[in-house]
């Protein structure tokens, strides 16, 4: 089941593209906790999971590999990827060896 949906605009030459993602409700397995995420990015949808001991650190793994992989993308890098009308930044967290990364509001919320 879907839990939380977030959009990212992608700027093209004459027009946006809308990335969605999707964060799964965490689910329990026989030793450990899974939380599925999918990012629809233009090439193709990619589906991840976080695994984590409970519900809660497979959650906060997901966002943060979601933040990972924004941040990490040639989109961003180019500076063709944004969330918010009037402000920089996408609204997921990213782990302390990429917080260098972060740009706008993501970077204040520090």
């Amino acid at each position: 089941m879907v839990i939380l949906s977030h959009a990212l605009y992608l700027s093209n030459v004459t027009n946006e593209t809308v990335i969605a993602i999707k964060i799964h409700q965490p689910e329990k397995r026989e030793k450990d906790w899974f939380c599925r995420y999918e990012i629809d990015w233009p090439e193709g949808a990619r589906v991840f999971e976080a695994i984590g001991f409970d519900a809660l650190q497979a959650l906060v793994l997901a966002l943060q590999m979601i933040g990972a992989e924004i941040y990490s993308s040639a989109y961003h890098r180019e500076g063709r990827l944004r969330a918010y009308d009037n402000e920089k930044g996408y609204g997921f967290p990213v782990a302390a060896s990429l917080r260098d990364l972060l740009v706008g509001v993501d970077k204040v919320a520090l």
